[in-house]
C-alpha cells in the first residue's frame, strides 16, 4: 500500500513542471544573484566608502593628509570637483558619503595645541554610524602620525636619525595577522558561503505551494475519503506525503550546493567551500525537511482552497526568510532584529548550514539546531494530525 501512494504522489509531483521549476530553477538562481551582488560586500579588498577633499589649504600637511587617506584600501576617492556649496550637497546626494574640507592656514597651525582652523567633514545623511567611525578613527590615525612625525623631527636636532628609525619602523613593521575562526590560512569569508546556506532553507521550505495544492486537489477530489475508506490509516496517508518531499528536499539540497561549487565560479564570483561533515549536513538538512513538512501539511489540512493555501503558504515562507535572516544577513541587522529572528525555522537551519559550511563544526555542533526543526516539524505533524482527524469526521 505504502509502495503504491509513494508511486502515485511521485506522479503528482512530476505533472506539476511549474511547481518543479520553482522548487529547482528559483533558488539556484537566487543563488547566482545573490552571490554576485554580495561579492563585494565580503572582499576585504574592495573599497567602500567614498569621499572627496576639499584641499582649501594647498600645503604639505594637506598633501600628506591626502595621500594617506588615499593608501586606505578601504576607502575611494572621488574625482568630483566641488568649488560651492550647491556642488558639495549634489555630491552627498549622489553617491558620496564624506566630504573633508581642509581650511586655508591650517597647516601654520597643525602643530599648536589649538586651532581655530578646523577641519570640516560634511556627511551624506543616508550614512551608517559604523562607517562614520571608521572614516574617523581613519583619519585620527593619519593625523596622529603627521603630529608624531613633525615632534620627530624637531627632536632631529638633539637625536640624530631618530626621524628615519621611526619611519623605517613603521613602514615595515607588521603587528597584526588576520585569521578567520575555522577557515584555512589566507582564507576568509565569501558571498557564496553566505548565500548558498540561505537559499537552501528558502527553496527547502517552498514545498509548501505544491505540496499544499496536491493535497488539498486529492480532499475535493473524495481520493483521501476512498483511501481511508480502504482502511488507509493517518500515519501511514501522512508518510506517503513526507517521504517523497523529503527526497525531494534533499536533491534540492545538493543541486544548490554543487550551483555554489561549479557553476557560481563561472561567472566571477567565489567557489562554495564545504565543511568537514557530511553527517552534520544530512542532520540539518533532514531536520529542516521535517519542518517545511510539517509546515506545508499543516496549511494543508487547515485550508479550504488552493488559493487559500498559495497565499498563506507564500506569506508564511516569505515572513520565515525576512525574520530568519535568509533575504537580509543577520549580521546587518540591529541587534533587537537578529533576537527576534531566533523565532524563525529558517533561522536555526540557516545558523545550522552555517555551522557546517562556514565554521567547519561537527555533527554535534548542529545537533541541538537540528533536533529543533525536527522537534518544530513533528509538533506541527502530529497538530495536522489531529485538525485533519477532526475535519474528517464531522465531513469538512
Amino acid at each position: 500500500m505504502l509502495k503504491a501512494m509513494l508511486k502515485k504522489e511521485f506522479i503528482l509531483i512530476l505533472r506539476d513542471k511549474h511547481a518543479l521549476a520553482a522548487l529547482f530553477i528559483m533558488p539556484s538562481i537566487f543563488i547566482l544573484i545573490m552571490s554576485m551582488a554580495l561579492k563585494d560586500t565580503f572582499s576585504s579588498d574592495r573599497a567602500f566608502i567614498h569621499y572627496a577633499i576639499v584641499d582649501q589649504d594647498k600645503s604639505p600637511i594637506s598633501f600628506e593628509i591626502a595621500s594617506s587617506l588615499r593608501a586606505s584600501a578601504t576607502l575611494q576617492e572621488s574625482e568630483q570637483t566641488i568649488t560651492d556649496q550647491k556642488q558639495l550637497q549634489q555630491a552627498l546626494n549622489s553617491g558620496l558619503h564624506f566630504a573633508l574640507t581642509i581650511p586655508s592656514g591650517y597647516s601654520a597651525q597643525f602643530s599648536q595645541e589649538k586651532s581655530n582652523r578646523l577641519l570640516r567633514l560634511d556627511v551624506a545623511s543616508d550614512v551608517k554610524q559604523d562607517m562614520l567611525a571608521l572614516f574617523k578613527g581613519e583619519l585620527s590615525g593619519i593625523l596622529m602620525r603627521l603630529r608624531v612625525k613633525n615632534m620627530l623631527q624637531e627632536l632631529e636636532s638633539m637625536l640624530p636619525g631618530i626621524t628615519e628609525q621611526s619611519e623605517a619602523a613603521m613602514l615595515n613593521n607588521k603587528e597584526l595577522e588576520v585569521h578567520f575562526n575555522a577557515l584555512e590560512e589566507n582564507q576568509s569569508p565569501t558571498s557564496t558561503q553566505q548565500s548558498v546556506p540561505s537559499w537552501i532553507v528558502f527553496g527547502m521550505f517552498f514545498i509548501i505551494i505544491p505540496m499544499s495544492t496536491i493535497f488539498i486537489n486529492e480532499r475535493k477530489q473524495n481520493t483521501l475519503m476512498r483511501m481511508q475508506s480502504m482502511n488507509v490509516s493517518i500515519p501511514l496517508l501522512f508518510t506517503g506525503k513526507i517521504v517523497p518531499y523529503m527526497i525531494i528536499n534533499q536533491l534540492q539540497v545538493w543541486l544548490m550546493i554543487a550551483v555554489g561549487i561549479f557553476i557560481v565560479p563561472l561567472l566571477g564570483a567565489d567557489a562554495l567551500t564545504l565543511g568537514n561533515s557530511l553527517p552534520g549536513l544530512v542532520m540539518v538538512s533532514t531536520g529542516l525537511s521535517l519542518a517545511a513538512i510539517g509546515t506545508s501539511i499543516l496549511i494543508a489540512v487547515s485550508v479550504n482552497t488552493v488559493e487559500q493555501a498559495t497565499t498563506i503558504g507564500g506569506l508564511v515562507n516569505i515572513l520565515f526568510g525576512a525574520i530568519g535572516g535568509v533575504m537580509v544577513p543577520k549580521f546587518f541587522m540591529p541587534p533587537g532584529m537578529q533576537t527576534l529572528s531566533n523565532i524563525s525555522p529558517m533561522s536555526w537551519g540557516l545558523e545550522g548550514f552555517l555551522d557546517v559550511f562556514l565554521r567547519n563544526l561537527g555533527a554535534g555542533e548542529v545537533l541541538f539546531e537540528s533536533l529543533a526543526l525536527a522537534g518544530f516539524g513533528i509538533v506541527l505533524l502530529l497538530t495536522a494530525w489531529l485538525i485533519f482527524a477532526n475535519r474528517t469526521k464531522n465531513g469538512l
